[in-house]
């Protein structure tokens, strides 16, 4: 995905990050463990890395599994915004992403205030590491909490870029954001 925009910018067809050769519409993705970055995977790489111990854990593939969870109180995790994505990683922190103009913004979650989530939230140990995320939406009294998979997340980061007009977002992010979460809703 790293090339992907400069690609799609340019009209070109999406390739594999591995191999190079063309990559279908709702291709998967794997995530680079030394680059901690998502890589767009044609179906026989993907294959490939289907089993973690086939790359001895530096690439993973990024699961499809999608999973709307009860409403949860993020307030322990001191999260200033309504909309963001928090994303385990192997040195075994948390680290928050909020979407915005310029991209996502993140900040390291402290482990006492997850731990204490992941208590009242059982379902939230077992994110996979670097490659789910739990998202949050609760924009305008929105309720989402979701178990997604990591290019999920960038969609979102992608889609709020691209709409966001002034300080608070303007006329069309919101829409859009609440068409993800159907759309979300829709696929799981």
């Amino acid at each position: 995905m790293r090339g992907a925009g400069a690609r799609r910018a340019a009209g070109a067809a999406e390739l594999c990050e591995l191999c190079r050769a063309p990559v279908a519409a709702g291709h998967r993705h794997l995530y680079d463990t030394a680059r901690r970055e998502l890589l767009c995977a044609c179906v026989p790489c993907s294959l490939l890395f289907e089993q973690g111990a086939a790359s001895n854990g530096h690439f993973r593939q990024v699961p499809g599994r999608r999973v709307r969870l009860a409403p949860l109180s993020t307030e322990p995790l001191g999260v200033p915004v309504g909309l963001a994505f928090f994303v385990p990683h192997d040195e075994g922190g948390v680290v928050a992403n909020f979407p915005g103009p310029a991209g996502p913004a993140q900040s390291d979650i402290d482990a006492a205030a997850w731990q204490q989530v992941t208590d009242e939230h059982p379902e939230l140990a077992d994110l996979e590491i670097g490659v789910q995320a739990l998202l949050v939406n609760t924009v305008r009294d929105q309720q989402h909490h979701w178990i997604v998979p990591l290019d999920d997340c960038y969609r979102l980061v992608a889609l709020v870029r691209q709409e966001w007009r002034g300080l608070s977002g303007g006329g069309r992010v919101w829409p859009e954001v609440e068409r993800f979460f159907a759309e979300l809703t829709e696929r799981s």
